[in-house]
């Protein structure tokens, strides 16, 4: 009994890990709630079934996928996250937290018309820092499935960014006045 408290203790550290990336999965931070409690019910209610010595967050993340998958086969619409909503996990003060936001205003676009599965290994790979093996592990997918899709997610970025800069560039030569975000802006010399 000691032993499956502890197991709860460690569910409830999981909480903040697991609402990241419910957020990712479903876009909304009202549907990305229902699935962290969903996928808090089911470990719960099958918390038996977790095996001593194995890695309770993968465990959880494959719940959450699983919950997930089932949620999006009943759902006929598609949920748009806001970007918005992660305010707290990108911020930084003064010049760069403008700047950030920005950039951030310019690519988010790009970043949520990659399809989902793209989007998914680059938040993990690129934006959360996993190995290729663990966002392969999460993701219940082959290695070389999550580098393809990472690549393609940033080649699809890369030629976002260079449009922009192009845009960027083209509105500062008709309009010396105005001012392009400094990430876009040529480094002079």
């Amino acid at each position: 009994m000691l032993m499956r408290t502890d197991v709860r203790r460690q569910l409830v550290d999981l909480l903040p890990r697991l609402r990241r990336q419910a957020l990712v999965l479903t876009r909304s931070t009202d549907a990305s709630d229902d699935l962290v409690q969903s996928t808090m019910e089911r470990a719960l209610a099958r918390i038996e079934q977790w095996e001593l010595g194995t890695q309770l967050d993968l465990w959880m993340f494959q719940i959450m996928r699983t919950v997930w998958l089932n949620d999006r086969r009943q759902a006929a619409i598609r949920h748009h996250e806001n970007i918005d909503d992660h305010r707290d996990y990108h911020s930084v003060d003064g010049v760069r937290d403008i700047e950030a936001k920005l950039i951030l205003a310019q690519v988010r676009p790009a970043f949520n018309r990659l399809p989902a599965a793209q989007r998914q290994a680059y938040f993990l790979v690129i934006l959360k820092g996993h190995t290729y093996a663990e966002a392969a592990e999460l993701l219940g997918v082959p290695v070389g499935t999550v580098i393809s899709r990472v690549a393609r997610g940033r080649s699809v970025l890369l030629a976002e960014i260079s449009q922009l800069r192009k845009v960027s560039r083209s509105r500062d030569r008709k309009n010396p006045t105005s001012r392009s975000i400094p990430f876009f802006r040529r480094a002079s010399g």
